[in-house]
């Protein structure tokens, strides 16, 4: 779409995995699982006179053929892509446990539709990672009357994340909700009838769904030379490069399975979220046309779990300070970073989304408010310059 908002009129052949057309993802735990509503299509491919090939599956590259070799849905038949130019947007798998039990995800719209067929009053339901997916996933399916038990292996919910000062405030809506939340709590494997856990736990289960993250989708790629990194590792343009060859290969990479260099926050990123996938093609499409722009965002994400809109903005490290505007005590609350030199860097708010959207700009400003008026709620964040 982006290549044809810009003027290329070239042939665009478009290769998915997936039997269906490209579509919104957000919708899937947060809309499909409850309400059952589609999500939308990406894309009219017949009006952007773009080939669309489902169930073609990438299996290999070879960069210096400038060939990609697939194979279709049933793995019997083998095709070959020529390309002049490719965008890989691959994405990411989820992580699976150990263990012969059948374990469920939610990462394509089949997932959702199975999912969203299976709960029902009195069904349990285990769930393995109190994560963003886990959280919506376990308020979707209390709400249908699914008794679930959701297991985390950390001492709070998004620990890893935010910390447990901050994942503690998120641990009592599993309660409120009827949701059982198991804290410290590792999975040996996932068997047939629920999970053995470690240290010789038993949680009994009718169905078990992981969520305890995903990697990028870059397995295809090994022995294609491109340089791999926690993903492809694009350079600011979002082009991918072949170690020790100087020209770039005319490959480049986006969305979940491409890590690029942030000189926002001066380190290598990969961001799992739709707001990468909606505002990065841009800037591909223009360099791949011979442009030169840079990819730097301000992250952004947001989820909905157990009747609250929680909206996270920014990238923290280990050493920002911490700093509460209002009391998280209340419904409503936001919790800010500052690093060193006082700059904002992220912002977490819970039905605030005003701050959210003031601070991005002031993030992407680089900016460093005065701390006595970012604590007020009172003021605008927009306001809370010195």
């Amino acid at each position: 779409m982006s290549l044809r908002e810009r003027g290329y009129a070239g042939r665009i052949t478009l290769l998915g995995a997936e039997g269906r057309a490209p579509y919104d993802r957000p919708p899937l735990s947060k809309k499909v699982l409850t309400e059952g509503i589609v999500p939308a299509l990406k894309a009219d491919f017949g009006a952007l006179d773009v080939e669309f090939r489902p169930e073609t599956e990438a299996v290999s590259l070879d960069v210096s053929s400038r060939v990609v070799m697939t194979v279709n849905g049933t793995k019997t038949n083998h095709e070959k892509y020529p390309f002049d130019g490719l965008v890989i947007a691959t994405g990411a798998t989820p992580v699976a446990l150990p263990g012969p039990g059948r374990q469920r995800f939610l990462r394509t719209y089949d997932d959702a539709l199975a999912l969203r067929g299976l709960l029902r009053p009195g069904l349990r339901l285990a769930v393995a990672g109190a994560g963003w997916i886990g959280a919506e996933l376990a308020t979707a399916a209390a709400a249908a009357g699914a008794e679930v038990t959701v297991v985390e292996a950390g001492p709070t919910p998004l620990a890893a994340v935010f910390g447990n000062q901050i994942g503690s405030l998120f641990a009592p809506w599993y309660a409120e909700a009827g949701v059982s939340l198991r804290t410290d709590v590792r999975v040996a494997s996932v068997e047939a009838g629920g999970l053995a856990l470690v240290g010789g736990g038993w949680l009994p289960a009718d169905e078990v769904v992981t969520a305890v993250g995903v990697r990028p989708a870059v397995g295809w790629l090994a022995g294609s030379g491109l340089l791999l990194d926690n993903g492809v590792a694009v350079d600011e343009g979002l082009r991918a490069s072949l170690p020790g060859v100087a020209e770039p290969p005319g490959i480049f990479a986006v969305g979940d399975c491409a890590s690029f260099p942030s000189g926002l926050f001066g380190t290598r990123m990969r961001v799992e979220h739709w707001d990468t996938a909606v505002h990065a093609p841009g800037v591909v499409a223009a360099n791949i046309l011979g442009g030169s722009e840079v990819y730097d965002p301000v992250p952004y994400f947001w989820s909905e779990q157990f009747g609250r809109m929680v909206q996270y903005v920014g990238r923290h490290g280990p050493d920002d300070r911490l700093l509460w505007r209002g009391d998280p005590a209340e419904p409503r609350w936001t919790a800010c970073w500052l690093a060193d030199g006082g700059r904002l860097t992220a912002l977490l708010t819970v039905g605030r989304p005003r701050d959210m959207a003031q601070a991005r700009k002031l993030i992407a400003a680089r900016a460093a408010p005065d701390p006595a008026r970012l604590a007020d709620p009172g003021i605008p964040v927009k306001n809370a310059l010195a």
